[in-house]
């Protein structure tokens, strides 16, 4: 991965010189570095995934599930009291 992204960095420095030539070569040298930035902005680590779909779709779902566990358990920790507060109080005003 890194000799891929050496490559193409060294791509884009060629067509950014050229430019000074013809600016078309500056909108290549744009196109080059935007793709390759979408590219690197995929997955966690610039890995990409391998296998069938079926295993990428059941990866998402536990990605999705893991942080939606994750971010349950950090709500519900940082408010048990602030709902237990209230509830105390919500008795306390019927009562």
């Amino acid at each position: 991965m890194f000799v891929l992204l050496l490559a193409l960095a060294v791509l884009a420095a060629i067509l950014f010189g050229f430019g000074f030539l013809n600016p078309i070569w500056w909108v290549a040298a744009a196109v080059l570095v935007y793709g390759v930035a979408r590219l690197g902005r995929g997955r966690v680590g610039g890995r990409r995934r391998s296998g069938s779909s079926d295993l990428g779709d059941y990866q998402d779902y536990q990605e999705r599930r893991d942080r939606q566990e994750r971010w349950d358990r950090r709500y519900s920790r940082r408010n048990r009291a602030r709902w237990r507060r209230e509830e105390r109080r919500g008795h306390e005003r019927r009562g």
